[in-house]
């Protein structure tokens, strides 16, 4: 489509797509006052999201009603974000020129859904209807994006109120339990990432034979015991997990190991097990404040990325960030294959041998643990999450096997060619941090206490801690923050106090 500008009866600038008009011929200003006051928003919106409002006569009523509010424009066509004027002075505006995908975009524009605890509430698409006749499918593309951002969001937002005070333990716990950290230089030869669905299975010699030509396996901690299996240890497990069975796939990675060296890369609130305490570990942040300034005091090395809720897409963000080479998928599935709902041999699949019985076999908790994964419908979301990653990394991801549809796109890399001896893609480790003594973690809570009690601790730092220590509890008071902060950790039974106490 060809859009061209026209004027108005009152004088102002129209948009012709075509023969469609996307404002008013009359005047274009009363009708985006009258359509924005039509929907009488809430006071608490934070964060409006604005799909194809053309020339942006919105933008200045928005500003107007709701000035505290942040206004983000996406753009169907490039022709309204090359325009000079006001409205790209009021509002974050992104097209397809960009050099982002939307849900990239929308993800950098609006802070985890920890920050507020109004959730989804604190957010508020606005379609310009007259957009969608003139441009159709374009303009739903960009609206599924921005619902599937906002699903996401309502998921982490979810997973916080349900894991934010377990996620606080764990981070200063582990930090009380490491005692090496490592960091990770850059290079260029291949990545392969492996995660634990069915299909991985069937793809293991394959990977064998890569990981033998120089390609680095980085290996979700789940995926770890069936690459054992097939003779091949990771170069680098990740693990972001916080609930508590989690550690036991990192037990069997152990295991699994036999004494040889295991490196992982690990999110500081995943749930790891003591045993750990002697590996090698390169934390992993989420960028909030009260991580950053903890980490950042103890001088511990660490890669920051957004928490995704699965940690396949955490290992893609790693990958991607550590080599400009190609990115391999395997056991990709986020899905069930009838009733196996992962690869074999699997860290939890003990358990459920063990409760298996005569009435209740373990044929039967398959099958009943399949239906909840699928009804759950988290690996929808995290497909959706990938369908638009891939999109923007395209020429750099291939596909090993079967994975999920979302990756049926890319070129397959079951036959891949020898690898180029002149880029090695094994992980380099820099030089370590040894910590003999578990002070880490007190210093750790000096650093968050500081923070809260300096005059006027920053609205950002109340709003990350208020959903993970009291979630629900509206907006919490200085005081009852460090309160809460003293009860968890001294309940964890790793920190004993300033002087003693």
């Amino acid at each position: 489509m060809t859009e061209r500008l026209a004027a108005a009866g009152s004088g102002l600038p129209t948009v012709f797509v075509g023969e469609k008009s996307l404002h008013s011929r009359y005047d274009p200003a009363a009708e985006a006052e009258k359509y924005i006051k039509a929907f009488n928003f809430s006071e608490k919106i934070r964060f409006f999201i604005l799909i194809e409002p053309g020339l942006g006569y919105i933008i200045p009523v928005l500003r107007r009603l709701f000035p505290q509010a942040k206004l983000i424009a996406l753009h169907v066509s490039d022709f309204f974000a090359r325009l000079p004027g006001e409205a790209a002075g009021n509002a974050v505006l992104w097209s397809p020129e960009s050099g982002l995908s939307c849900g990239e975009f929308l993800e950098r524009e609006i802070p985890d859904a920890a920050d507020f605890d109004s959730g989804i509430d604190a957010v508020k698409i606005i379609e310009w209807r007259p957009a969608l006749a003139a441009y159709g499918g374009a303009y739903k593309d960009l609206l599924e994006s921005a619902v599937t951002f906002i699903r996401r969001m309502d998921a982490n937002a979810r997973t916080v109120r349900g894991f934010g005070r377990r996620w606080f333990r764990n981070f200063f716990r582990n930090l009380g339990v490491l005692r090496v950290f490592f960091g990770l230089v850059p290079g260029s030869g291949p990545w392969i990432i492996t995660g634990a669905g069915p299909s991985l299975e069937g793809v293991l010699p394959v990977i064998a034979d890569m990981q033998r030509q120089g390609a680095a396996v980085l290996a979700a901690s789940s995926a770890v015991p069936a690459l054992a299996a097939g003779g091949i240890l990771p170069d680098l497990a990740i693990a972001t997990d916080g609930g508590g069975w989690a550690r036991f796939h990192l037990c069997e990675g152990i295991r699994c190991a036999s004494g040889r060296p295991l490196f992982l890369a690990a999110a500081l609130t995943a749930a790891l097990p003591c045993q750990w305490g002697d590996f090698p570990v390169l934390p992993l942040s989420d960028g909030s404040l009260w991580q950053e300034a903890a980490l950042e005091r103890l001088g511990i090395p660490r890669m920051v990325f957004p928490q995704r809720g699965t940690v396949a897409a955490s290992a893609l963000d790693l990958a991607l960030s550590c080599t400009k080479g190609d990115v391999f998928l395997a056991g990709m599935d986020l899905s069930s294959e009838d009733i196996k709902t992962h690869a074999r041999p699997y860290g939890l699949d003990r358990f459920q041998e063990e409760r298996a019985t005569r009435l209740d076999p373990r044929y039967s908790q398959a099958f009943v643990r399949a239906g909840q994964i699928s009804a759950s419908g988290s690996h929808r979301v995290y497909a959706e999450w990938f369908g638009g990653r891939l999109a923007a990394c395209s020429g750099r991801i291939r596909s090993l096997g079967k994975n999920n549809p979302v990756f049926d796109a890319l070129p397959s890399g079951e036959r891949p060619e020898i690898l180029d001896a002149a880029h090695p893609a094994r992980p380099r480790i820099e030089a370590g941090i040894l910590r003999k003594n578990p002070v880490a973690s007190d210093e750790a809570v000096r650093v968050l206490t500081d923070l809260l009690n300096t005059d006027g601790p920053s609205q950002a730092l109340l709003r990350e801690l208020g959903p993970l220590l009291l979630p629900g509890g509206g907006e919490p008071s200085v005081e009852q923050l460090s309160k809460e902060i003293k009860a968890l950790i001294l309940r964890q039974g790793v920190w004993k106090g300033a002087g003693g106490e």
